[in-house]
């Protein structure tokens, strides 16, 4: 995040905002810019790719569903901006430790262990060790103990809009973006890839709630998807995961995804369409 924060000193904040006798590596001037940064950030990912996705892949008909809420997006919408400033807090928090040099994010190429090899290496690292976090988390968010105060929030979208994405509890949404923040405090992260996952973990959220079911035939029971979360919002207990479907089979709470059987929310339309 450091990267992004300099940038916006540069360019924005150190000509035009902040008085010239306020140092860019003052920490409470650090503290504030990340907090506005972060906010911002957050909402142009949530709003340009939820829209770009509820306008051109998620599926209208959906809407059509008994169990699609009444005036339900622009629920979803109102949830997650209300949340958004409350998960930033925590999250500026780990942000300001790294910029402070406390994690293990690192600038050059030639700084990785193993070179480019490291820094793709890093990469599936980072998306198998932030699933298995995130399934964990996620699975004892259904606890009894925890799911009707922070979870159930999220699951009042059975019906799911790419606009249900960031839509939860601020502990909820905080807890299940923790893993992403832990790693490059425990592994070495290459700064810019770290930008450029923290995009793609943005937009994998909103993609598995995009209603799109399609999923090739040989990576269905593979990728972690939007049939199979939807799922997860229909009966509760199954596909906790949130790139691929190894923890769930691990955990034994993996569903084979009802729209890959003829059973989905579609086929229930269809059904309807019928009678």
């Amino acid at each position: 995040m450091d990267l992004v924060l300099a940038a916006a000193d540069q360019h924005i904040l150190t000509p035009y905002v902040y008085p010239s006798s306020w140092p860019e590596g003052e920490p409470f001037r650090q503290l504030l810019s990340l907090f506005v940064i972060t906010n911002l950030g957050a909402l142009t990912l949530y709003l340009l790719f939820g829209t770009l996705s509820y306008y051109f892949i998620f599926d209208h008909e959906l809407k059509k569903h008994p169990q699609f809420l009444e005036n339900q997006v622009r629920r979803e919408i109102t949830y997650a901006l209300r949340s958004l400033p409350w998960i930033s807090v925590p999250t500026v928090a780990l942000f300001f430790a790294e910029v402070r040099g406390y994690s293990k994010l690192y600038d050059n190429i030639q700084d990785s262990p193993y070179g480019w090899s490291g820094v793709f290496l890093s990469m599936l690292s980072f998306l198998f060790f932030t699933d298995m976090g995130i399934y964990w988390i996620h699975r004892g968010l259904h606890h009894k103990l925890f799911y009707k105060r922070f979870h159930k929030p999220h699951h009042l979208w059975k019906i799911a809009t790419p606009f249900a994405s960031h839509a939860f509890h601020p502990v909820d949404g905080f807890m299940q973006s923790l893993p992403y923040h832990i790693y490059p405090f425990l592994f070495p992260l290459h700064k810019v890839t770290y930008l450029g996952l923290y995009i793609f973990v943005n937009v994998w959220t909103i993609s598995i709630h995009d209603g799109d079911y399609r999923v090739p035939r040989l990576l269905q029971h593979v990728i972690n998807g939007s049939a199979h979360h939807t799922d997860h919002h229909l009966y509760f207990d199954y596909n906790y995961g949130q790139y691929f479907t190894l923890w769930d089979k691990i955990g034994g709470s993996y569903k084979s995804p009802t729209a890959f059987e003829g059973k989905g929310p579609h086929d229930y339309l269809r059904k309807l369409r019928e009678k």
